[in-house]
């Protein structure tokens, strides 16, 4: 059977509403550089990002609750590829449990020498402790945070 490649452009540029729940989330990271997220009043879980229902018990979340800034690894990759409307590698993006969530955040990882994917690896593991840091110009979405494993934070 022969292996086949097909060439495929997307370009795709879109403009959504976000709606109550996101508009408060990105409003406090943009003016207050804070975390939240919304707890269930059914189960107490913490959802972060916030969702405006459970996503098991499908209820209106109830309060807002602060969470981080620090953090434990949850997942990771490491990114050397080109993507368009992404930055230029590398990088590494992965999903961090913040303390007080029960579900995990997508971000950047900073300040890992990512040369040696291997060692990198190591820095980035499962686990492994990260406090979040904010842009100093920060507009309201994903890119004004990012994670640093602690160790490189504190010093």
């Amino acid at each position: 059977m022969e292996l086949m490649t097909r060439h495929e452009t997307w370009n795709i540029t879109y403009r959504h509403a976000l709606g109550e729940t996101a508009s408060w989330f990105y409003g406090q990271i943009r003016d207050n550089k804070k975390i939240y997220g919304r707890r269930c009043a059914s189960s107490g879980r913490v959802l972060v990002p916030p969702r405006a229902f459970s996503d098991q018990t499908l209820k209106p979340t109830t309060e807002w609750v602060e969470v981080g800034p620090g953090g434990r690894i949850e997942a990771f990759t490491m990114v050397y590829e080109e993507f368009q409307g992404l930055p230029p590698p590398p990088y590494a993006f992965g999903y961090v449990m913040l303390d007080g969530a029960d579900t995990a955040i997508g971000g950047f990882f900073k300040g890992v020498d990512l040369t040696n994917p291997a060692e990198a690896a190591k820095k980035l593991a499962i686990g492994t402790r990260v406090t979040t840091r904010f842009a100093e110009q920060r507009t309201g979405d994903v890119l004004d945070f990012w994670f640093e494993v602690e160790s490189a934070a504190s010093a």
